[in-house]
């Protein structure tokens, strides 16, 4: 199945310039949601993950199946205020301020294996910031994977030394364009 085929580009969305990959279409039909998460979870099937991160909103609609998958518990990362109980928090600068991440305490231990989710890697602050997250906590991040990859902006290295596995990689904002599409 092609499922760049299902990615709509948007023009000047959320803000002029930006060239928005909506992935509704896709989270449309069954089969290749099947699809986009067998393939996000393929290079993960034999690394022993024990836990599946993933930020709200979007990485949710990703990660929770990838966890059914590669047989791991989900850890929504949230932000402040949204998740009942203890929490450890990760704050971290964006281009025009600041934003906290947060987990539950008990959601992440010790030795524990964890990949991170997404749906799409740009800039990479959010996934950088749920990387330190799981470092603060002492877990060992395995990886990250995610659907889209635009590979003009610097997300993957944001994720320094850590392998990233991603779906369809946009090497521009040209609304045309056919992205690579990794099986």
């Amino acid at each position: 199945m092609k499922l760049s085929s299902l990615i709509r580009p948007v023009a000047d969305f959320p803000k002029p310039g930006i060239m928005f990959r909506d992935i509704t279409p896709l989270l449309l039909n069954p089969q290749a949601i099947n699809e986009a998460v067998a393939r996000m979870s393929a290079a993960w099937q034999d690394q022993g993950i024990t836990r599946i991160m993933a930020a709200e909103s979007r990485g949710f609609i990703f990660g929770v199946p990838m966890a059914q998958a590669l047989n791991a518990g989900f850890v929504p990362v949230r932000k402040p205020g949204k998740l009942p109980g203890h929490t450890h928090q990760y704050s971290y600068e964006l281009e025009y301020g600041s934003d906290t991440l947060e987990i539950h305490s008990d959601a992440v231990s010790p030795g524990d294996r964890i990949l991170l989710v997404d749906d799409l890697l740009a800039t990479g602050g959010t996934i950088e910031a749920c990387l330190k997250l799981a470092r603060q906590q002492q877990a060992e991040v395995v990886g990250a994977a995610f659907l889209i990859e635009l590979t003009f902006l610097p997300g993957r290295q944001k994720l320094h030394d850590i392998p990233v596995s991603t779906v369809l990689q946009y090497a521009t904002e040209n609304a045309d364009e056919v992205p690579v599409e990794n099986s």
